[in-house]
């Protein structure tokens, strides 16, 4: 917003910056919609590419970084009233982007940027990551692109297939190999015995989706031993059913290596359960024990069990964070 606007006068213009890759586009655009949700506005997806390596230097050796980006990232004038980023590669044109657009723009980071937060004026990082600062609003997990709305669209979309399916539903969401974590043929027949006894033991269907991280062997396991059960096996091909599963479970399962997941599980205020992969890490426990501590996750025991909380929603709160610092700002412009 301009120094001369004030809530509620003509939209905001929105850009949703990062390189494109989805689970990191997702971040950005999830707050951005978030944010045109409580106010007007008009969001840009801006993906950002660099020609030759420019894009793998640290910040400050990416000197003059508009030069060097592809002309279909587009990062030019006339300039946001609000920067939306996430991800390394929009860190050189975050730090200036507020110079660029001679203050106009008020500028967010997502995730810890491992650079000072004033360059910035704000930033929004995982609460695992353990930042702190004034400028500095930590949310549990990342921002996301679930909404009620969209969860009920999603729905509709696979209605056919999933509306006949028994009670109870659980979706499986993995993931797969990661820097902490990895997802073997041993673990992952582990992981079919445990999901498939108390899902015939209670006469219940299967949503499951794989990532593009899940590893073929284990993908390819895990759908000959479970294709026989009630449901639906996502295998990648045709239109990506996983917010229709989200809408659609009474259970979610989802593997422990996914910030991104785990996230949009728990705003849909259903029993969250998270399933061990080989690996661990310190920032992942954290984030787990931060979901237990708001009433949305538990460890999986090998045995469905209701409950109920409070919708987590992370995205919301960082959206009124955002624009209640921006009006604090403008109004002092």
């Amino acid at each position: 917003m301009s120094a001369n606007q004030t809530p509620g006068s003509e939209p905001l213009t929105i850009w949703a910056v990062s390189d494109g890759r989805a689970g990191i586009e997702a971040q950005a655009v999830g707050l951005a919609e978030a944010i045109a949700r409580k106010r007007p506005a008009r969001i840009i997806v801006k993906r950002v590419g660099w020609k030759g390596r420019t894009g793998r230097l640290p910040w400050w050796l990416a000197w003059l970084p508009r030069r060097w980006l592809t002309p279909e990232s587009e990062i030019t004038a006339p300039w946001p009233d609000l920067w939306v980023a996430a991800g390394r590669a929009t860190l050189p044109l975050s730090i200036r982007a507020r110079r660029w657009s001679g203050g106009k723009s008020y500028v967010v980071q997502i995730q810890d940027p491992r650079v000072p937060a004033h360059m910035f004026d704000l930033v929004i990082p995982p609460k695992h990551d353990r930042l702190t600062g004034d400028n500095v609003v930590p949310i549990t997990g990342s921002p996301h692109r679930v909404s009620q709305a969209r969860l009920d669209a999603e729905y509709e979309k696979f209605k056919d297939a999933i509306e006949a399916l028994p009670h109870p539903r659980v979706a499986v969401l993995l993931g797969g190999k990661s820097k902490a974590f990895d997802l073997p043929v041993e673990r992952a027949a582990q992981m079919a015995h445990e999901i498939q006894l108390p899902l015939e033991q209670e006469g219940g269907s299967l949503l499951m989706t794989f990532s593009r991280r899940t590893p073929e062997p284990a993908r390819a396991l895990l759908a000959a031993r479970l294709r026989d059960l009630p449901g639906i096996i996502w295998d990648g091909e045709g239109p990506n059913p996983y917010f229709a599963f989200l809408a659609a479970a009474d259970y979610i399962l989802v593997t422990e290596d996914s910030t991104n997941m785990a996230t949009e599980a728990a705003s849909t205020g259903k029993p969250v359960f998270i399933l061990k992969m080989e690996g661990q890490s310190v920032k992942f426990r954290l984030f787990h024990e931060e979901l237990e501590r708001q009433g949305a996750a538990r460890p999986y025991g090998g045995a469905f069990h209701g409950w109920t909380y409070e919708p987590v929603d992370e995205t919301g709160r960082a959206a009124a964070e955002v624009l209640a610092r921006m009006d604090a700002r403008n109004a002092k412009a």
